[in-house]
């Protein structure tokens, strides 16, 4: 049995807590969270109750690593805190499991990047994306075509939750790892265009253009100016037309088109939800299986081009 701890219990920190329970052989043994009330406690143990297998709670990172013996952390706080509590984690030999962006630019994640290589540790990046069973379904499809051009529409009311980041980094870090991972090509060329409507500090929209390898082109529209949210992958391929629902969880086929007709075909799409897909498929990590989930120097990369958009 694995045993493993969660850092920040924000949104995503209360939703790995929630999926953890849904996982083969791993225990939660501790999260930390230094704002945690008595409340929050109260609430979050109530489904551990009959077994007694609550988690300890800390407020201190530095007091949980001295004292729990962990195979896993996922690091679940604000993106600024990322590289601090991962290298606290690392330190301690302690896999990790770090949501997206692995750090908050490009220097700290290779800071990061160079610590688990020395000390050999496994580390994901939660790009779960990569886990939308949409996605799934669509990189399965994508197998023996050939790609032309891939598009990506993300939009979304503002989250008031979002405070340190703008929605290059918040946002678009999901899509460039989406259109390297789908297409398996490096991007060559880019161009960025986006402004700030809400806050002074932070993008709101944007429009990213790229030129991957094989000449194939992409496209990210996303916004925090929207009503409502929107999360579509259209991919444009030699014989077929994919246009996929991320929020739906279908993927659509257009085959045999020209311009007055085409056939279209429902593809199976394999209802999951992602984050424990993404949690097992770390699971699979740690118990010697191969990475499919992103890595840091993934994370990197994406990172790299943000840093060119801004």
């Amino acid at each position: 049995m694995l045993k493993f701890a969660i850092v920040g219990l924000g949104v995503m920190g209360k939703n790995h807590f929630r999926a953890l329970q849904n996982v083969f052989g791993v225990r939660l043994a501790a999260v930390c969270d230094p704002c945690i009330s008595d409340a929050d406690v109260t609430v979050l143990c109530e489904p551990f109750k009959e077994q007694n297998l609550a988690p300890k709670f800390y407020r201190d990172l530095d007091e949980m690593l001295a004292s729990e013996p962990l195979d896993a952390t996922i690091i679940a706080t604000p993106t600024s805190l990322h590289k601090d509590a991962a290298l606290k984690c690392m330190q301690k030999g302690v896999n990790l499991l770090v949501e997206k962006p692995v750090a908050s630019n490009a220097a700290d994640a290779q800071i990061l990047l160079d610590e688990a290589q020395k000390l050999n540790l496994k580390v994901a990046i939660g790009h779960i994306e990569r886990f939308n069973p949409a996605v799934v379904a669509l990189k399965n499809e994508l197998a023996n075509e050939e790609i032309f051009s891939i598009q990506i529409t993300r939009n979304a009311p503002f989250p008031q939750r979002i405070a340190d980041v703008g929605i290059l980094t918040d946002l678009a870090v999901h899509d460039i790892d989406l259109i390297r991972y789908l297409s398996q090509k490096e991007i060559k060329d880019m161009s960025v265009m986006s402004s700030k409507k809400l806050r002074a500090k932070f993008e709101d929209n944007a429009n990213l253009s790229f030129l991957l390898e094989g000449e194939i082109l992409a496209s990210i529209n996303t916004s925090w100016l929207a009503p409502k949210r929107e999360r579509k992958i259209e991919v444009a391929c030699k014989t077929a037309y994919f246009e996929a629902d991320m929020l739906a969880q279908t993927l659509v086929k257009f085959t045999e088109f020209d311009a007055n007709s085409y056939r279209v075909q429902n593809c199976f799409v394999k209802r999951a939800d992602a984050l424990t897909s993404e949690l097992e498929s770390f699971v699979h990590l740690l118990n010697g299986g191969e990475q499919e989930s992103a890595t840091i120097k993934d994370s990197l990369k994406t990172l790299e081009i943000i840093e060119r958009a801004s």
